[in-house]
């Protein structure tokens, strides 16, 4: 079975992590498997889930089965692909409402945009227990949850982003938000575009990644993209579009069609342009432009302006679960990010870069 976890990282440690309701699975059917009903087979395939919550995904609309909607009475048959979304069980985490200020772009009672500053966790744990987002919309929305977990609306998430990255985030409400928000994510219709800084002259205007992400067996904090025939990875794509050009760092837009874990962090490393100041991923080393100590006290500077990487989720769209009409937000660059992109800019214009 391989299990398929939207932005998910185990280690809690505010980095891109997975929908806090909803686990996405994928199961691949063997060749030698006997014809059965679909909820018999995900029974006998998932380990301490029973058939009911399997039957309520299917009834949901939330199992298909290559490629599409799946009825309880669907018979499987060798080589069909099973994808689906589950809601999590609850986690027995103790959430304290705080009363932290929070950007919030947009709000009805169905929903609300936040705007995550740099710097916040999204959940609760591993080390991460108070000051987090989750904290904050707690107090916000009023809601609080004991260690018992009696209040099951905490599981207000669809996505994350990482604690270092900035950007747009969507919170759901109510259980028929949520899972409704969870479907668009798991086919991908929500949009999402990110501007990064990265090393180099990117050659092309635009482009593509297309690579297997998985977590980096030689250290469980990183990850890497890894050749489709070797099936370590999940299924990821990213598209890219050029800015602006530094010479040696280029801006750039990055349109996600899937969502892994540090997936654009992955993808812009694979190609060779690391994000700016990404310290897990290379990012934090001068890795274009001179020799000089002016150049490399310019690029100090720049660290000390953005200390994180260069990454902000500035835009978000998606049909609206109530209403079904498309809306979209865009958010500013954060501070940090526009100055050190401003002083790249005045720097390119007083030192032009070298020909590489």
């Amino acid at each position: 079975m391989d299990e398929e976890e939207l932005y998910n990282d185990p280690e809690e440690t505010g980095e891109d992590a997975g929908p806090e309701m909803f686990e996405h699975f994928r199961l691949n059917v063997d060749i030698g498997q006997t014809p059965m009903r679909i909820d018999k087979y995900m029974a006998c395939h998932l380990e301490d889930t029973s058939r009911h919550r399997i039957q309520s995904a299917i009834k949901e609309g939330y199992v298909l089965v290559n490629g599409n909607v799946a009825r309880a009475s669907l018979i499987i048959r060798p080589g069909d692909v099973i994808q689906f979304v589950m809601p999590y069980r609850r986690r027995g985490l103790e959430i304290l409402p705080q009363d932290i200020p929070l950007d919030i772009v947009y709000e009805d009672d169905d929903l609300l945009i936040v705007n995550k500053q740099a710097g916040m966790v999204v959940h609760p744990g591993h080390g991460h227990f108070e000051g987090t987002l989750i904290n904050a919309l707690s107090y916000h929305l009023g809601i609080s949850q004991g260690p018992e977990a009696e209040d099951e609306r905490m599981g207000i998430l669809v996505h994350r982003i990482d604690k270092d990255t900035s950007g747009l985030l969507v919170v759901s409400k109510n259980p028929e938000t949520q899972l409704d928000l969870a479907q668009q994510f798991f086919v991908h219709s929500i949009e999402r575009k990110y501007v990064a800084v990265v090393w180099g002259n990117i050659k092309e205007d635009e482009g593509t990644i297309d690579g297997d992400i998985g977590r980096d067996p030689n250290d469980r904090l990183r990850f890497k993209v890894f050749p489709s025939e070797e099936q370590k990875g999940k299924h990821a794509v990213t598209h890219y579009r050029v800015l602006e050009r530094f010479g040696y760092v280029t801006v750039v837009e990055c349109k996600l069609e899937t969502g892994r874990t540090h997936q654009i962090r992955v993808h812009m490393s694979h190609i060779g342009h690391p994000l700016f100041n990404d310290e897990r991923y290379g990012g934090s080393e001068i890795r274009k432009g001179t020799i000089y100590a002016k150049y490399r006290q310019f690029i100090q500077n720049c660290f000390e302006l953005c200390p994180r990487q260069a990454l902000h989720a500035k835009t978000l769209g998606f049909v609206h679960p109530r209403t079904k009409e498309w809306i979209q937000f865009d958010s500013t660059i954060p501070e940090d990010m526009e100055s050190m992109i401003s002083k790249w800019r005045n720097y390119v214009n007083a030192v032009p870069p070298e020909e590489e």
